[in-house]
């Protein structure tokens, strides 16, 4: 009877305690307000991460509910995930509040690898995966640009193998200022260098490509003058072909392959022997 007795006691008062800590705990929650946001970006991408930080900060000002200030028990957040939700730019969004009653953000982004200007006037990011994202101001990354007609028998992810290409050879990241689509098999280089467009074809054949512009760069325009051509074409096999300045024309204006009389203006991609 004592050991069933003392057993009652001992379950009563943990009832009691736990009943007492649940008020405290509620009054401290009633007496305690948020004191701030904290965001946290999980990437590693330097100004892009800063910018999307305050973007986010921008957008939790905008929430229909007073956060910093607010009573700690009145927040939701999962409500404020759901209001974060609402960009794409972000794979997940995390919200919970810190023991110092600090609102902190944890925010997992998409990373964009080009950004398209479709010819409908649209403007996106697109991923490694393909996926469309919002090209917001206050989300911007700064990642090669893309124009051109995209439809489905030729979408932007084709272009994506060839962007990793341009980006990750020194010699044509620090050459190309955007890639412009006119076709499957007339896609143009935007150099820095003004005055004249670079054709690649296609997607194929990238390092053979790269290699006869670089011969053209090194051994035909300083030779023949950098404003004499307003096209080089280096999609034909073992051919750099070189379309005459129109002066006519304005600069940049890319003529089609059909316009040159090729035996004329082919180039060798190997010797580089002017025509």
């Amino acid at each position: 009877m004592r050991k069933t007795l003392f057993k009652w006691i001992l379950l009563l008062l943990l009832a009691a305690y736990v009943a007492g800590m649940s008020i405290w705990a509620s009054g401290e929650a009633e007496r305690h307000v948020c004191r701030g946001i904290e965001i946290e970006i999980k990437a590693s991408r330097g100004s892009a991460d800063q910018l999307a930080a305050k973007g986010l900060e921008t957008e939790l000002r905008k929430f229909p509910q007073k956060i910093v200030g607010a009573r700690v028990n009145s927040i939701n957040t999962l409500a404020i995930e759901r209001y974060l939700s609402k960009f794409n730019n972000f794979e997940t969004v995390r919200c919970l509040m810190t023991p110092d009653n600090i609102l902190k953000v944890v925010a997992t982004p998409l990373i964009p690898e080009i950004r398209v200007f479709d010819s409908r006037g649209g403007s996106y990011y697109v991923n490694k995966d393909g996926k469309r994202i919002d090209a917001l101001a206050k989300f911007f990354v700064d990642v090669p640009i893309v124009q051109g007609d995209f439809s489905k028998s030729f979408p932007e992810t084709k272009l994506l193998p060839m962007v990793r290409f341009l980006t990750t050879d020194p010699d044509l990241k620090v050459l190309t200022a955007s890639v412009k689509v006119d076709g499957p098999d007339n896609i143009l280089l935007i150099p820095r260098i003004g005055g004249h467009v670079v054709n690649f074809g296609d997607t194929t054949r990238l390092a053979e490509k790269r290699d006869a512009l670089l011969t053209a760069y090194k051994s035909i325009l300083p030779r023949r003058g950098w404003d004499t051509y307003d096209t080089i074409s280096v999609k034909f096999r073992d051919q750099i072909v070189c379309t005459r300045r129109d002066r006519s024309r304005p600069q940049g204006y890319a003529a089609d392959a059909e316009e040159v009389d090729l035996e004329e203006a082919t180039l060798s991609g190997l010797d580089a022997n002017e025509e």
